[in-house]
């Protein structure tokens, strides 16, 4: 997130360990990385995007000055990921965003420009728990449209993700009821790991918890012998 306050810190341990990392573009909930005057259909009074979903999604469909604004602030982002010097491995958005269609198009165009290995679906496959019966029931069709359309640009996507309908709870506990489901093809699982978990953070989420799931040796034995490769995006795109 390359307006995020933490940003400098983040580049520096990825490069520092090697680690393939993405751009996570942002036009929601957090801020912008052009001077908000240039993007004053995103942001609030205080300079920030505005929160939530409906709002943006609504003005980005409706406003061709807030769509132009949209473009300009990702491609402001892209260009502020690469001068890091970073190798982009994967695009994708906060809170999913890119699947507006809108924000895909921007996605499936800067993919195209330059060079994105890949772009996360969030299409989770099974059953979803009946707390996320809302949240598949509205994101599925989105996110099948979003996947048909970025194969026919040519763009790698995962086949499969999960994460989705655990987010906040990714523990060692449920990467070990993931991990029999995980199918051929790429499949992102995704989390939100941290060394602390902060006090303004809901009661559900762990993400301290998060950060021992992926650093359990139980759970990486279960993915060894599954027979499950870990990989990053841009590896996974060659064999594609």
């Amino acid at each position: 997130m390359m307006g995020a306050a933490a940003v400098k810190d983040a580049v520096a341990i990825a490069r520092a360990e090697g680690v393939p990392v993405g751009l996570h573009l942002t036009l929601v909930d957090g801020r912008p990385v052009l001077p908000p005057e240039r993007v004053p259909d995103l942001v609030d009074a205080d300079g920030a995007f505005r929160r939530g979903l409906v709002g943006p999604a609504v003005r980005l469909a409706s406003s061709k000055r807030a769509r132009r604004q949209a473009a300009a602030e990702c491609e402001a982002q892209m260009e502020a990921f690469l001068a890091t010097g970073l190798t982009l491995d994967h695009v994708n958005a906060h809170h999913h965003f890119h699947l507006h269609p809108f924000v895909l198009a921007i996605v499936v165009e800067l993919a195209r420009r330059y060079g994105a290995p890949a772009v996360r679906v969030p299409l989770e496959p099974g059953v979803p728990p009946y707390r996320c019966a809302a949240l598949a029931a509205t994101m599925t069709p989105w996110s099948l449209r979003a996947r048909h359309r970025l194969r026919r640009a040519g763009v790698v996507t995962n086949d499969a993700l999960f994460g989705l309908y655990d987010t906040g709870s990714m523990t060692e506990t449920t990467w070990l009821r993931i991990v029999p489901r995980i199918g051929p093809g790429i499949t992102e699982v995704y989390c939100h790991p941290a060394t602390i978990t902060l006090p303004s953070e809901a009661p559900t989420a762990s993400p301290a918890d998060e950060l021992a799931a992926l650093l359990s040796p139980i759970v990486r034995s279960a993915l060894d012998g599954a027979g499950i490769r870990r990989m990053s995006f841009a590896a996974a795109a060659v064999r594609e």
